[in-house]
């Protein structure tokens, strides 16, 4: 692969990298608020079971989509290692090269999509 593409798939997975930062720290942000807190109410009544059931919600919602996040950041962490050795744009399962179209799609790719589509027939139990 050309440095100059080396150079571009690194400058875009720092940048979706920054995203995901700055998404995560959002979520943080709102992980950290009650419905006491985001309306500012101060009374010591306790809300309604509906409120806090809706705020329970909210905030596994948010655990799940962090989490998710958290997955892709270290996804985009492994490809930007795998171009600082070299490596960036090998398929780990057959060494064979990955397609550029396949990287514009998914930067992070680790799987040529030969090797992508088997794992996920073995996964979904089709042969």
């Amino acid at each position: 692969m050309r440095k100059t593409d080396l150079a571009r798939f690194k400058k875009l997975l720092l940048e979706k990298r920054r995203a995901i930062f700055e998404e995560l720290e959002a979520m943080n942000t709102k992980m950290g608020k009650t419905i006491k807190d985001s309306t500012g109410d101060l009374s010591s009544y306790s809300y309604h079971m509906a409120d806090q059931g809706t705020d329970a919600m909210e905030r596994e919602l948010t655990f799940m989509l962090s989490s998710k996040s958290g997955r892709f950041l270290y996804h985009i962490d492994e490809a930007l290692r795998r171009i600082d050795q070299g490596d960036y744009g090998k398929c780990v399962g057959c060494g064979k090269q990955i397609s550029v179209d396949r990287l514009k799609a998914v930067p992070h790719a680790r799987l040529c999509i030969n090797c992508k589509s088997a794992e996920e027939e073995k996964g979904s139990g089709r042969k």
